[in-house]
């Protein structure tokens, strides 16, 4: 009976690359994973420095020293309520808002103006009667004598404010503004322009944006859901604001 020949089995003495490829793969992917961590975004490490900070001033373990409280007093040669580094002042919600209330309580009475605290800060919203004419970005003599006020408040704070314009959902076409993007964008810009122009504030705390229709405080449905939804929002943003204060979700004169 005649043998079969042998096969000849091809043995790669290679086949740790295979492993050593994995092996590499593995520990590069390692290291990335290690290098990014280190990476911290330093706008959120700010906000939460000054967040302990402001925790820690309340309850009177950090004592300002002389030099800090002349830098932040109003002749001391800084911005009023900005650290010496370019932080943000802590917000209390509260006092702004009681300041606010006595500054402006014709224009709360007459519905002109309303005030929300959210998690993010107060919201002083300047509805569209009283600071508007309907289907315009310009703001009326009177609108801009209420927000001289608003102004007087705010900017001796050093807060930063953004500003949001906001619309109903009815379509807006004329020669100024082909959609409720533009108009709300202008409104917006209109109140910056006004605030850093006139008012002094400082451009790198205040910014400007336009919502449309997209982002109501009320139904749509009716005509005082629609009122109240073409405003321009104040936003002061804190940065030590608790959740869950009596503050929370109130208005004033709605």
């Amino acid at each position: 009976m005649r043998r079969r020949p042998r096969k000849l089995v091809n043995t790669s003495h290679e086949r740790w690359l295979v492993s050593y490829a994995d092996f590499i793969t593995l520990l590069l992917a390692f290291f990335v994973v290690l290098y990014s961590s280190t990476q911290m975004d330093s706008k959120k490490l700010a906000r939460v420095s000054a967040a302990i900070h402001g925790a820690f001033q309340e309850l009177g373990v950090f004592a300002g020293s002389p030099d800090q409280e002349h830098q932040n007093s109003p002749g001391g040669g800084g911005i009023p309520g900005l650290k010496p580094g370019g932080g943000i002042t802590a917000v209390d919600v509260n006092r702004l808002r009681h300041e606010l209330e006595n500054a402006l309580g014709e224009e709360i009475a007459r519905h002109e103006i309303q005030m929300r605290s959210t998690p993010e800060g107060l919201v002083v919203s300047l509805s569209e009667v009283g600071f508007f004419n309907s289907g315009e970005a310009t703001l009326i003599e009177d609108g801009k004598s209420t927000l001289a006020r608003i102004a007087k408040v705010l900017n001796e704070k050093g807060f930063q404010i953004r500003v949001e314009g906001h619309t109903d959902n009815v379509p807006i076409h004329n020669p100024h503004f082909k959609s409720n993007w533009e108009l709300s964008t202008a409104r917006a810009t209109q109140v910056v322009s006004l605030l850093v122009e006139q008012y002094g504030f400082d451009p790198q705390q205040i910014s400007a944006a336009g919502f449309s229709e997209y982002h109501p405080v009320a139904s749509n449905e009716t005509d005082d859901g629609r009122k109240a939804n073409r405003r321009v929002d104040l936003i002061v943003v804190s940065h030590n604001y608790h959740p869950g204060s009596d503050a929370d979700s109130a208005t004033v004169a709605r």
